[in-house]
């Protein structure tokens, strides 16, 4: 099965993907940093995290002991904010994701030292470790379980304005939050994975147009898969026709080649392209006359066409020019080869005289499988394909006025079709195959390999 390989180098580098195979239309391995990226901006970055904590309040403290014997009672302690948050995370094999979120806490509350209160500061190291595990898939979507959430205290500063504190206070404030930020922390964190996970399965269910024929709806295939290395991700690619309709094509099983350093691998069947092809190339019969401003062999070709002319044939001369009709006979069909992609095109090329009476006389029906050359490139995340001049094989259909030897037409032929056709098929490219937003990584400085 050939394929297309598309290589996101856009944050970081270092992933290594071993031979797998890959049962639907595309495929995408991503890296354990690309990963952390994507993670560190839904839940650090866009502020997720801590508008959950927002308003975290917490058990009163009490000690035994303070100034004078006095017992020390901290109430209302709430948190004021949630300093140098840092997530980090590490792929692992068959299980999923552990994710470890690193920050200082600043909590704030009111104190009592005997008979005097006061407002209390404390600042507390936290880190968050839990595993993050795929389950449940079904049409396109799978939900997240967390597993062995762990929340460990660390360093803790604490200020009062009168400096009035023993030492021991500080052990009993950690050894209090130790015992109750877990049951605090470890809800709220899978509250946001959840959150994160419906946003990041947005970017893998997707319908998308594929100019005005059709569309493309991606959605995620199966569970996705880790190993120490990389995220896997398998994807359908469902093409459909305005209407509907499913354009259905082979997704049989393929094996992807080892990766290096990329941070996002994306892989494209041929078969998927084929399909999303044949929604953009759509393009009705065109005619127009054999004429100079049409193309720049006009007059040899029609030259060439009259010496096949039997001189019998007195309908077919005259002063006007011939017609010609192009026509696009079957779907477009995309050759995927090492280092090389390859439009093939089967083009019907009428040449024909409209008599006085309205009659059209075809002088020639020649079929043209035409081979053009496919430039490939990535720009808004979509798949762009621009054709350029390959081969033509010319062949006679038919004719009604007895025309049999046609080598004499073949580079005039090519000709017409180079400066007629391939620009009307160009047009229709531009709107590019849709790619899907992995993980909203932007396909940014691709690298594309055939």
């Amino acid at each position: 099965m050939a394929m297309l390989k598309l290589f996101g180098v856009v944050f970081f580098c270092g992933l290594l993907l071993p031979s797998q195979e890959v049962l639907s239309g595309l495929s995408c391995a991503v890296s354990p940093e690309a990963v952390q990226h994507v993670l560190s901006d839904a839940i650090i970055q866009n502020g997720l995290l801590q508008q959950h904590l927002h308003g975290l309040v917490l058990p009163n403290i009490m000690s035994e002991e303070g100034l004078l014997s006095s017992p020390t009672v901290i109430t209302g302690l709430h948190l004021v904010k949630v300093r140098r948050p840092k997530l980090s995370v590490a792929l692992l094999s068959d299980i999923g994701v552990q994710l470890s979120i690193a920050a200082k806490l600043e909590l704030s509350g009111n104190c009592l030292i005997g008979l005097l209160s006061e407002l209390i500061d404390i600042l507390v190291d936290v880190r968050i470790t839990a595993n993050i595990k795929c389950t449940n898939f079904k049409s396109g979507t799978v939900q997240i379980a967390i597993e062995d959430c762990l929340c460990l205290a660390g360093a803790v500063k604490i200020k009062v304005l009168s400096g009035l504190l023993t030492l021991s206070v500080n052990e009993i404030v950690l050894r209090q939050l130790t015992g109750t930020l877990p049951g605090l922390l470890c809800p709220v964190l899978e509250i946001v994975v959840n959150l994160v996970n419906i946003h990041l399965l947005g970017t893998l269910n997707a319908v998308i147009p594929v100019g005005t024929a059709g569309m493309v709806h991606y959605q995620l295939a199966s569970l996705p898969f880790t190993s120490g290395l990389f995220l896997g991700l398998d994807l359908d690619g469902i093409v459909k026709q305005v209407g509907g309709s499913v354009i259905p094509y082979d997704s049989s099983p393929s094996v992807l080649p080892p990766l290096l350093d990329k941070l996002l691998v994306l892989v494209l069947q041929q078969n998927f392209l084929n399909a999303a092809l044949s929604l953009l190339i759509q393009i009705p019969p065109h005619s127009f006359p054999c004429s100079p401003e049409m193309f720049s062999s006009a007059i040899p070709l029609q030259e060439a066409i009259m010496t096949l002319v039997p001189a019998d044939c007195s309908a077919c001369r005259g002063t006007s020019p011939l017609g010609i009709k192009l026509t696009l006979s079957g779907d477009p069909l995309l050759l995927l080869e090492e280092n090389k992609a390859t439009l093939k095109l089967l083009v019907l090329i009428q040449v024909y005289i409209k008599r006085s009476d309205g009659h059209i006389l075809s002088l020639l029906l020649l079929k043209a499988d035409l081979s053009l050359n496919v430039h490939l490139s990535i720009v808004g995340g979509r798949l762009l394909l621009s054709l350029s001049q390959g081969g033509i094989s010319l062949s006679l259909e038919s004719s009604d006025v007895g025309i049999t030897n046609i080598s004499i037409l073949k580079p005039h032929c090519s000709t017409l079709l180079l400066e007629t056709l391939v620009p009307i098929v160009n047009g229709a490219l531009l709107n590019g195959i849709p790619l899907p937003n992995v993980l909203g990584i932007a396909l940014v400085g691709v690298e594309i390999h055939i």
